[in-house]
């Protein structure tokens, strides 16, 4: 979430459009959910439908612990947005191998992302827990310790994806989003065509390409325009309440995120032409927008190399 104080006054902004910023928040969802069929040809890669976390037979716990810590893998890392589930691996799963290492007085929590293949995807460990807790199954202690990992677990999965995104000649790593502009509604005066101009001709660059029709799109854009009643200003002028949501679907119609701008007015000041207001607008949604289709489409995210002398591993992932 993307919070910036909103900027009190938008009209009269005219040589000093870039002071405007964007306020509210971005919404979008984490790396390597699975966004369905249609998000997943996006990437033409498709993350894992799941992670299973079967029994680890290696976490030195007796067989209740170590289900309970599974299950607890599970719950954490759901909260990261990682669709796992604590159940025995099936075929075509991608899968989480969880165990332990005696050190001293302490027991080390480790993990591996096996492929469907079986092969070692990457690997990790946590912070050691006092071996007299983790031989007792104590389940303030496992619960803490998978959430630890589920941290480093959702980061290196976003790696792995970026990784297969990265392979792929057609992902959005290698070419620009094609984006269709639903156009903008409930603006006063001018505001829905000098909005949408303004926001075509800010959206364009490397990244992101805007096209004239929704046939073949990745994503859709639009933006909604409410003015509330007027209300007292401070300063004595009255003023009204504008609210720009910007929102981003995928070609499936599944919402991608959204980027909203909120600003106190003096009232019926945009009932007319609103000239560089819509131009700073537009710039700062646009920056908002392109944040949604990055995040969304893991294009920005930095791959997860393979692991260092396994060179095989990489495509088996890639297969698998």
């Amino acid at each position: 979430m993307i919070r910036v104080l909103p900027v009190r006054r938008l009209a009269g902004l005219a040589g000093a459009a870039s002071l405007l910023l964007l306020s509210g928040c971005l919404d979008v969802p984490h790396p390597f959910r699975d966004p369905g069929r249609v998000g997943r040809s996006l990437a033409r890669n498709a993350p894992p439908a799941r992670l299973a976390i079967p029994l680890p037979a290696a976490a030195l716990l007796g067989d209740d612990a170590a289900r309970e810590w599974s299950r607890d893998m599970a719950a954490a890392l759901l909260e990261q947005t990682v669709p796992a589930l604590a159940q025995p691996v099936r075929p075509g799963d991608w899968w989480l191998r969880l165990g332990a290492e005696a050190r001293g007085g302490q027991v080390v929590p480790t993990y591996s992302i096996m492929t469907p293949a079986g092969a070692v995807r990457g690997s990790g460990e946590g912070v050691g827990v006092p071996a007299a807790a983790w031989a007792a199954g104590d389940a303030e202690a496992l619960r803490q310790s998978a959430r630890q990992l589920a941290l480093s677990i959702a980061g290196a999965l976003t790696g792995i994806q970026a990784d297969q995104m990265a392979q792929d000649p057609h992902s959005l790593k290698h070419r620009a989003a094609r984006i269709y502009f639903a156009g903008v509604k409930g603006a006063p005066g001018d505001g829905d065509v000098a909005l949408a101009q303004a926001f075509v001709a800010s959206l364009r660059d490397a990244e992101d390409a805007v096209q004239e029709s929704p046939r073949e799109a990745d994503f859709t854009v639009s933006c909604a325009v409410s003015v509330s009643e007027v209300i007292p200003g401070g300063s004595g002028h009255p003023q009204q309440h504008l609210q720009l949501v910007w929102r981003v679907v995928d070609a499936q119609g599944k919402e991608s995120g959204a980027a909203t701008q909120l600003h106190d007015i003096d009232a019926h000041s945009l009932d007319g032409h609103w000239g560089e207001v819509a131009l700073a607008a537009a710039q700062e949604a646009a920056g908002g927008v392109r944040q949604v289709i990055s995040r969304y489409s893991g294009r920005d995210n930095t791959p997860l190399p393979p692991p260092a002398g396994a060179p095989a591993v990489a495509k088996a992932q890639r297969q698998g």
